[in-house]
């Protein structure tokens, strides 16, 4: 054997090189394929869609851990829409259009306005909404009348935004401000301090500004700063196929309905509050809910749900007040019925603690009542509109809505006919008679919004 490989080594030796060289030539053959692939293409093979974004109130963040937001919920679509998982990453606003750049992520969806610079280096998808660069002030600080007024003044905003941009723009154009920025930092934290009046002015989009009028009642929304403006998608200069795929899929989800649902979902209750209303939401949260939280946590999580939302539920009928009294004579801090204490086998409405437990009960027996409704979240808003309105007139609603070609087992498709409910030429048509359905809608989506702003209050959530 050692005579035979001394013999033959050179002949070994060169089919082992040989052996290796095709190899190495295979490897880099596959490399060079895989690097000539396109976005979509490497999406497709690895079957990940990986989204870059930053974490703030109107595109991502976690919430129990459930990823959230309007922009998330967007590119969740889009993957389904491209038959892939979607990766979310979140390398600071700064960062993202370099992330891009060198290929560490597909897209960028962040609430991103079309700006000249902004072109320079990545293509932008057609818009998907509309909205307008406003300073943002405490109640008790008086605005610019208009933008000649902003002179002497100081804004605080992010660097490297299309805020930044334009005040930089203001005041080349002769208007002496100045304006601080800020690496890294949301802009809910800047309008947070507008509230806590530790600066005096921040600018954000109107999107931006609505949603933070929630969490945020002292601050108030001032004079535009630029016109009207485009939120879209950004991909890869000359990406042409990522960029007609995303165009593609924002065609689909505004034809089928997609947009409207996620757009209702985060932006729909959001003039239904006044300031004077949501300030007293927050003194309350403070002032009274710390008396019940304990009870409403137990008996919440007896039944499996968040405690926050039937917190929500509590505010809405009662305003954390133990007495309270409707004109239809409920009572307590759930406003149960008569008839349904009995039921739910309690003797003292006016009894926080059996109150809640009661409400509680009857709530989980509601949501039980919808279980052909697979959607969870769709379907606890069903069960919280039969809390209101009834189990009866709800189901009169979905057959209204299954005549007129609405879903009805979703929200938007009895939204639109528990309304009808009071008029004449429907609820004779109905089982249940006549409601006053626009109730049930409007006590849905302040739940909704009261539900909203105790996740992302931290003083609320603590415990």
């Amino acid at each position: 054997m050692k005579s035979f490989l001394t013999k033959h080594f050179i002949l070994l030796s060169l089919i082992i090189i040989t052996i290796g060289l095709v190899w190495c030539c295979v490897l880099i053959d596959q490399q060079e394929i895989g690097n000539t692939l396109s976005t979509v293409e490497k999406v497709r093979k690895n079957g990940k869609l990986r989204l870059i974004t930053n974490r703030a109130i109107n595109t991502y963040y976690l919430y129990n851990g459930t990823p959230m937001g309007f922009e998330y919920d967007l590119a969740r679509e889009f993957a389904r829409f491209l038959n892939v998982e979607l990766d979310v990453i979140t390398p600071g606003w700064n960062n993202m259009f370099e992330y891009l750049k060198q290929g560490k992520g597909d897209f960028i969806a962040a609430g991103i306005s079309i700006t000249a610079p902004r072109l320079e280096y990545s293509d932008f998808s057609i818009p998907y909404m509309t909205i307008q660069q406003r300073i943002i002030h405490h109640n008790l600080v008086f605005s610019p009348k208009d933008i000649k007024d902003m002179e002497f003044r100081i804004f605080h905003a992010r660097r490297g935004t299309s805020y930044h941009y334009r005040l930089a723009e203001i005041k080349n154009s002769g208007v002496p401000l100045e304006y601080v920025l800020y690496n890294n930092i949301p802009t809910e934290e800047l309008i947070g301090m507008v509230h806590d009046r530790e600066i005096k002015f921040t600018v954000a989009d109107s999107n931006i500004a609505l949603l933070s009028q929630r969490f945020f009642p002292d601050i108030r929304i001032g004079i535009p700063i630029q016109e009207k403006e485009s939120l879209a998608w950004a991909v890869r200069k000359n990406d042409s196929e990522m960029l007609k795929q995303v165009n593609k899929f924002l065609l689909h989800a505004s034809s089928t309905g997609i947009l409207k649902r996620i757009t209702t979902k985060y932006y729909g209750n959001i003039d239904n509050f006044d300031a004077y209303e949501l300030k007293k939401f927050h003194d309350r949260i403070n002032s009274r809910l710390p008396k019940y939280k304990n009870v409403i946590e137990a008996e919440s999580a007896r039944h499996g749900f968040d405690w926050r939302l039937i917190a929500a539920v509590v505010y809405q009928e009662s305003h954390f007040d133990p007495d309270a009294k409707s004109y239809t004579n409920v009572r307590g801090l759930m406003q149960v019925t008569a008839e349904t204490a009995r039921e739910m086998g309690i003797k003292n409405r006016r009894d926080p603690n059996q109150s809640i437990r009661a409400g509680i009960k009857y709530l989980s027996l509601m949501y039980k009542r919808f279980d052909f409704i697979k959607d969870e979240s769709q379907r606890l808003l069903f069960a919280l509109a039969s809390y209101n309105v009834g189990y009866g007139h709800v189901k009169d609603a979905m057959t209204l809505a299954k005549k007129k070609g609405y879903n009805p087992n979703t929200w938007q498709g009895i939204k639109a006919t528990l309304p009808l409910l009071s008029k004449e030429q429907y609820y004779n048509q109905t089982k249940y008679g006549y409601a006053r359905g626009w109730e049930p809608v409007q006590y849905v989506e302040r739940i909704q919004t009261y539900f909203d702003i105790l996740k992302q209050k931290k003083a609320a959530m603590a415990g």
